[in-house]
């Protein structure tokens, strides 16, 4: 028994998931009307992802903004990073918003064969606003009351980063609580398998193989989306701010993106990034700042992912998106992205943020999660690596902007400077253990 436990977890997680969905997708093409029997196993998993959105999403924000360390940081180059992570991450938003109007792949969507219901009437753009800040946070958080989580978490972080040495005990407790609820995270994600097979062998034997057509599209999307994010938001960055030589920053930084969407973890890219920014000429007071920074609140691919989930769920629900859904999926979808946890899958967490603040009920939402965790992982592959560009991207502009950039590196030869970067820096195999880890 030991010994088969220990082979199973020897199989990286991604590969079980694909063995189970391959399982799934046989029993519902060989015993259809088996498939109820096992739908409990799916239901438990998506309860379960449930349960820690709440904690998830106020702990992991508030980590991420007491990752600042120094609120004199705000006003320097923290601030100035900051500032450009904030403006990448909304243009991602709108990227994905974008590209999920144009595709359309949410349309006929079979929900887990769920027919689509009315929400109701939304509420109006005032209730909204006073909604934001709630008059008892424990309701609030007992609700899953989205906006006012975000709100509470937002406080905590600034509170703890404003009162210096006695908010230190908060933010170390903010930090150790994140860390903890990411182990949480990681066990309940060693039962993804088991979710997977009974989600796919329910969602195929109720709609057919008119899954994978939503699905490809949905693929599409995420594709599309990351590229135009490059395209579009940090090739202008690079050129226009950081004055770099786009061509060379790319083939810089190839290695650093390639494990970025190998591992679909912005903490395991972390070693490579740094040893690709050292390379390119980028000064270590900033880079050994900026990355780190960006790895917990750089999320360009989450917050196109969510921006582009989110209308992929009112399409599939068949809900008006008007100028105001637009705009409250923005706002949550970019403060969301902010505290996304660097670890696969972690954007799916982040999404009943943003679907609960449109409106969508946790049952609806447990529905789309349904639906799409099952193909998450290259979707996760895909996504990670614009926000692996962005973090690079970030870095690079404000090198340029206080005056840490190594023009000799960054526009002469190949081989740039000598990296003096510690093993576990520089190879992406040596780096910890619990970030490679957790991206299995």
């Amino acid at each position: 028994m030991t010994h088969a436990l220990r082979a199973w977890f020897a199989i990286p997680l991604w590969k079980r998931v694909l063995g189970a969905l391959l399982l799934g997708l046989l029993l519902a093409a060989v015993a259809p009307e088996a498939a109820p029997a096992v739908a409990w196993a799916g239901e438990l998993f998506v309860r379960a992802i449930r349960m820690l959105v709440v904690p998830v999403v106020l702990v992991t924000v508030a980590a991420g903004i007491t990752a600042l360390g120094d609120p004199r940081r705000i006003g320097g180059l923290g601030g100035r990073a900051v500032g450009l992570f904030a403006l990448t991450t909304a243009a991602a938003v709108s990227v994905g918003m974008a590209v999920a109007g144009l595709v359309g792949p949410g349309v006929g969507a079979p929900l887990g064969g769920a027919v689509p219901k009315v929400l109701g009437e939304p509420p109006s753009p005032y209730d909204q606003l006073l909604g934001i800040v709630p008059t008892n946070i424990f309701e609030a958080l007992a609700k899953g009351d989205m906006l006012a989580v975000l709100f509470v978490a937002i406080l905590l972080g600034v509170g703890a980063l404003l009162a210096g040495e006695a908010g230190r005990p908060l933010a170390e407790l903010l930090r150790s609580a994140s860390a903890v609820l990411l182990k949480v995270v990681g066990v309940v994600m060693e039962f993804t398998p088991f979710g997977v097979f009974a989600l796919v062998a329910n969602a195929v034997a109720a709609a057919g193989a008119a899954v994978f057509v939503n699905v490809g599209w949905l693929a599409l999307a995420v594709l599309l989306g990351s590229t135009a994010q490059v395209l579009l938001v940090h090739l202008p960055l690079l050129r226009f701010a950081a004055r770099v030589p786009v061509g060379r920053f790319y083939r810089g930084t190839a290695d650093a993106l390639l494990v970025a969407f190998s591992t679909a973890s912005s903490s395991a890219t972390l070693p490579a990034a740094m040893r690709a920014a050292e390379r390119l000429g980028v000064g270590r007071p900033v880079f050994s700042t900026v990355l780190p920074l960006g790895a917990s609140i750089g999320k360009d691919g989450t917050a196109m992912y969510v921006g582009l989930l989110s209308v992929f769920t009112l399409q599939a629900l068949g809900q008006p998106l008007t100028p105001a859904t637009y705009a409250l999926v923005l706002l949550t979808g970019a403060l969301a992205a902010f505290g996304t946890a660097p670890v696969p899958s972690a954007s799916l967490f982040m999404l009943a943020a943003v679907l609960s603040a449109v409106g969508v009920a946790p049952e609806q939402t447990s529905l789309v999660v349904g639906f799409v965790l099952p193909f998450d992982r290259l979707l996760d592959m895909t996504r990670t690596v614009p926000s692996a560009s962005a973090n690079l991207t970030v870095a690079t502009t404000v090198a340029r902007w206080e005056g840490e950039l190594d023009e000799w590196a960054m526009r002469g030869s190949e081989e740039g400077r000598r990296v003096d970067l510690p093993p576990a820096a520089v190879d992406p195999r040596v780096a910890g253990g619990d970030e490679l880890a957790e991206a299995r």
